[in-house]
């Protein structure tokens, strides 16, 4: 039973893996084409029908390009910077419960790498170190563009951090429980208790302060306009990554997409229900097999992030870019404060409703 439990769990860590990838590397055409139709332009459409194989030419393009290793650089660090880039935007998706447990007789199949009672704190440590790739990286080429912008991604990293912890808060207060299983669980009740809203009690309608700011944190901790400041091109030619080359420069790309798509499962899960959807107790009562709805959870979970990641591509290419000194105010006088008020707001409302003492 033990080995066909490590077996089962290398599948699926290899499929989500797998998925991350194909997701990260198809996005970059998505956002392109996307950013095309904003403008009114075609996009990327000579490689392959419509395009489609464009995301794999880039791939050959980074894996044949000239490694370029600057003279003054500290060799190790340089190269160790886009490779935990990468391997910390990997790890940080093994606790997100992707669907029910598929059940096939007595045969159950957990949809989720890790169960840990503390996922939410697991994903927050591993976003964290995740600077640590750029900080890395930027100081060890010795050019003054790549520590500027490992100075602002440190800086801004730790400001919206403190915020998005303290909406976080907010959420644990009402859902009770760190584990994301448990988290995406509670959100299959009824809404408010009204009949007919089985798999509609998401978080979202519960916390919207919360989930706002959480929103914003997540452009900010993705590096995503309009808080880029990191790799602002305009002022730090390509900021932490400009004397990066090849794959190296893949790698912080690459990560950068792995983290949007994490990100986006992350805010699924915790606000928006994650596999739950509405129905969900009709068809279970309709007799309909237990491994259908959980592979119709699975679609809707995958929705509701394709969602989220339009919602990167469209706010990237629609909203201007913020200075730097607007972007730390954001987050100090505004975000922060705000959090501590709804913090404050939900443990009154807790109380008056008795689900405290």
């Amino acid at each position: 039973m033990e080995s066909a439990l490590i077996i089962e769990k290398f599948l699926l860590i290899t499929i989500v893996l797998v998925v991350s990838l194909v997701v990260a590397m198809y996005m970059t055409l998505v956002e392109r084409r996307f950013a095309a139709f904003f403008q009114d332009r075609l996009g990327p459409n000579r490689a392959g029908p419509f395009g489609i194989l464009q995301p794999l030419a880039d791939g050959v393009k980074l894996f044949t390009k000239e490694e370029i290793l600057p003279e003054n650089a500290n060799k190790l660090l340089f190269i160790m910077g886009p490779s935990l880039a990468m391997f910390t935007a990997t790890i940080s998706s093994a606790v997100i419960p992707w669907g029910r447990d598929l059940v096939f007789g007595d045969k159950v199949i957990s949809l989720q790498v890790a169960d840990i009672n503390v996922g939410l704190l697991y994903i927050f440590g591993v976003v964290s170190l995740g600077v640590y790739g750029m900080m890395v990286g930027g100081w060890a080429s010795n050019n003054k563009y790549s520590l500027l912008g490992t100075i602002r991604a440190a800086s801004q990293s730790i400001s919206y951090e403190i915020a998005m912890g303290m909406a976080i808060i907010a959420l644990l207060m009402v859902t009770g429980t760190l584990s994301m299983r448990g988290i995406v669980d509670g959100q299959g009740s009824t809404l408010y208790g009204l009949k007919g809203t089985e798999g509609l009690g998401w978080n979202v309608f519960y916390q919207p302060v919360a989930f706002l700011i959480y929103l914003i944190c997540m452009f900010a901790e993705c590096n995503r306009t309009p808080f880029d400041l990191p790799e602002c091109e305009s002022e730090l030619v390509a900021g932490y990554h400009t004397e990066h080359s090849s794959m190296k420069l893949g790698f912080y790309l690459f990560a950068e997409y792995i983290n949007m798509f994490v990100s986006s499962a992350v805010i699924s899960a915790l606000f928006f229900g994650g596999y739950n959807f509405p129905g969900q107790e009709a068809l279970a009562n309709a007799g309909v097999a237990s491994y259908w709805i959980t592979l119709i959870g699975v679609g809707a979970f995958f929705c509701k992030i394709a969602f989220f990641l339009f919602f990167f591509v469209w706010v990237r290419w629609t909203i201007p870019r913020f200075r730097y000194d607007q972007l730390m105010r954001l987050g100090w006088n505004m975000l922060v404060p705000l959090a501590i008020a709804n913090i404050g707001i939900t443990g009154v409302v807790m109380y008056l409703t008795g689900h405290i003492n």
